[in-house]
């Protein structure tokens, strides 16, 4: 494992039933190819079809994407529920971003390259690339970031505490967001301008090897993991 992980935090799993990683730290550190805004060591969560060996997110024909784009209550993963991976304080809110409608990979990558090459994060609404998003503060100088989420789905204020397992919004399609999906990420202040990305682990979840659910323990998902969890 990078010695950058070993030194990590350990919390639940945010998300219920199965996901694959494709952004991880597990491939790559920085996992998002920058230390710019917390980016080190985040995440992004999908849901795909696994039977299919193209492992579409959506459950449309891929002439249909590819041409007329997908709409959103056709991908798996839009509209399920995140779950807080600790106590904690939501200190941060943005809601009420409207979402794309359609998933077309032309427009949703036209604004993925430009904001990459535009956005400024010191001088820029971080919603332009975040959406809809909740920062959650677990312990001083821990914070975590649920970024992409669908309009209207945070269930919680600023100011207001959670416990570990209480659902926060529901993964979705805002900002700079190329298919639904959850972007996740932990850092050292509540200012993802100025934030680093701290390393982390989740405390038990399952891998699917060989025909059969293993459980791991203090571990992250590679980016063609097929994992799950449940919370009993």
């Amino acid at each position: 494992m990078n010695e950058d992980l070993n030194q990590s935090i350990i919390i639940e799993f945010p998300l219920r039933g199965e996901w694959q990683a494709p952004t991880t730290p597990a491939k790559r550190i920085p996992s998002h190819g920058t230390d710019r805004m917390g980016l080190r060591f985040a995440f992004d969560f999908v849901q795909v079809d696994w039977e299919n060996k193209r492992k579409p997110f959506y459950s449309t024909s891929f002439t249909r994407y590819f041409f007329f784009g997908v709409p959103l209550d056709k991908c798996y993963c839009w509209g399920e529920p995140i779950f807080a991976p600790c106590d904690g304080e939501i200190v941060t809110v943005r809601d009420g971003i409207p979402e794309r409608a359609v998933v077309h990979w032309v427009v949703d990558s036209a604004i993925a390259i430009k904001n990459a090459h535009s956005f400024n994060e010191y001088k820029d609404d971080f919603s332009q690339i975040a959406g809809n998003y909740l920062v959650m503060k677990c312990q001083n100088n821990v914070y975590m970031a649920f970024v992409h989420l669908q309009t209207n789905s945070i269930k919680g204020a600023v100011g207001d505490r959670v416990r570990k397992g209480e659902q926060l919004g529901n993964v979705g399609h805002s900002g700079n967001s190329t298919s639904p999906h959850l972007h996740f990420q932990l850092m050292d202040s509540s200012d993802i301008a100025k934030s680093n990305g701290l390393p982390f682990l989740f405390e038990e979840y399952e891998v699917y090897r060989n025909g059969v659910w293993e459980s791991v323990y203090d571990q992250i998902p590679a980016d063609t993991d097929r994992i799950r969890f449940y919370k009993s």
